[in-house]
């Protein structure tokens, strides 16, 4: 088990970025970021093998692939506090001609970002595809995934869970963010999504629970057991619970700051409640 007390500090840390690159600009997507900083910092702090010097082409490293992609706060946070670029880029933010626009997109370059995401549905097929190509090169090395739970209203993810299965893609590993939140409301309220274990299965996947998305050490034994099952002829589905908008109490189990900045006296108070850890950019 990796060191949890360092990996608490930079989730701190990490949620210290969200806040301050969203209020900067007025603009971005706190609430699912916040929810997920827990699960992004063990991605890469541990449970990917991934090479120092970032290649496109991912070959012989673990992969991954963000379908939600408004949550890119705390995506781009995690990559910069993992090395892949400067963590004072962060400052950059949804500005003009930045790299770290709203939603990741690769024409700039940007070290970490495999792919654009954030036009929800899609990354489930762009995941499976990777998959597909580390098995015809004979990698051995897994595919890494994450997706909203509100995302799985779209119809484009059912048709690839059920390819997936169908096809055995069995090195890959989808995680779904089960925060029950979404833009209009919560998910049983917009749509809801019944019950998604008995939904995975019934589509031929092996199905892990997280119940405390939003604990380290839950969130490492949980994709354990997700690493145990991959290999065996069924793609894999973790289901993550979190709390939208952890770490700051006034925007947690709450839709409303899905899409929403805060202001100045709503990010001191946010930023009392994460206090520096590693410092800020």
């Amino acid at each position: 088990m990796p060191n949890i007390k360092e990996l608490k500090d930079l989730t701190t840390q990490v949620r210290r970025d969200i806040l301050r690159m969203v209020h900067k600009v007025n603009s971005g997507h706190p609430g699912g970021s916040l929810g997920c900083a827990e699960f992004f910092v063990a991605l890469y702090q541990d449970i990917m093998e991934r090479k120092d010097d970032f290649q496109m082409d991912g070959h012989d490293e673990d992969l991954f692939f963000l379908s939600n992609g408004h949550i890119s706060p705390v995506f781009y946070s995690v990559l910069a506090r993992s090395g892949y670029f400067p963590v004072d880029e962060l400052n950059t933010f949804r500005l003009i001609d930045s790299r770290l626009q709203g939603h990741p997109t690769t024409h700039e370059g940007l070290p970490g970002i495999r792919v654009a995401s954030g036009s929800l549905g899609q990354g489930m097929s762009v995941a499976i595809g990777a998959a597909e190509t580390k098995k015809l090169n004979k990698d051995k090395h897994f595919i890494y995934s994450l997706h909203g739970d509100g995302e799985l209203q779209e119809g484009q993810n059912w048709e690839a869970i059920m390819y997936a299965a169908g096809n055995k893609i069995d090195n890959l590993i989808s995680t779904i963010d089960v925060n029950g939140q979404q833009i209009d409301g919560a998910t049983h309220n917009v749509l809801p999504l019944g019950d998604l274990r008995a939904k995975f299965e019934a589509f031929g996947w092996a199905v892990v629970e997280i119940e405390n998305g939003n604990d380290l050490e839950a969130i490492f034994n949980g994709m354990a057991e997700a690493k145990s099952l991959a290999g065996k002829g069924k793609p894999v589905c973790v289901l993550l619970q979190t709390i939208m908008g952890n770490g700051v109490d006034f925007m947690m189990h709450t839709h409303a700051w899905h899409g929403k900045a805060p202001n100045d006296e709503q990010l001191e108070v946010g930023l009392s409640q994460n206090p520096e850890t590693l410092g800020d950019y």
